[in-house]
């Protein structure tokens, strides 16, 4: 997968350090991203996701590893389209540093095209989606 590091200099407080991309997904799929984040000096060693978090973009697990933080997130793509899902991480020690991260998704329908997930992307399944064509109601007599 795509990481683009980004920020730089002392004042890190809630700018946007990178963008992960994940490549093509297909709709109303569920999807597990895991990305190394390069360490952030003022964030410290240990972080969190932010409290308000994306209602399509959960963050699972935060481990430090030798090139910075492991990221593990699941993601329901839920719209078609190229889209930017942000996730804030904090520190766990500093109250008020803050970095964002930005996954970027291509979501095909679910009619079109096969998934091209990268490398750290991996489908674990498929959202409920109600097509009235399969439905069993036979309609009033």
């Amino acid at each position: 997968m795509g990481f683009g590091g980004g920020g730089g200099g002392s004042s890190l407080t809630g700018i946007c350090w990178g963008r992960a991309e994940v490549g093509f997904l297909k709709i109303l799929h569920k999807y597990e991203i895991t990305f190394v984040l390069p360490f952030v000096q003022l964030l410290g060693k240990e972080i969190c996701p932010a409290p308000l978090s994306n209602l399509h973009l959960k963050v699972t697990n935060i481990a430090p590893v030798s090139e910075g933080y492991r990221v593990s997130c699941e993601y329901v793509a839920h719209k078609e389209g190229v889209l930017h899902e942000e996730m804030v991480l904090c520190s766990e020690t500093n109250h008020s540093a803050s970095i964002k991260v930005v996954v970027q998704a291509r979501v095909m329908d679910r009619h079109h095209g096969t998934p091209m997930l990268l490398e750290g992307v991996k489908c674990i399944g498929a959202e409920v989606e109600y097509d009235s064509e399969q439905s069993e109601w036979q309609g009033f007599d």
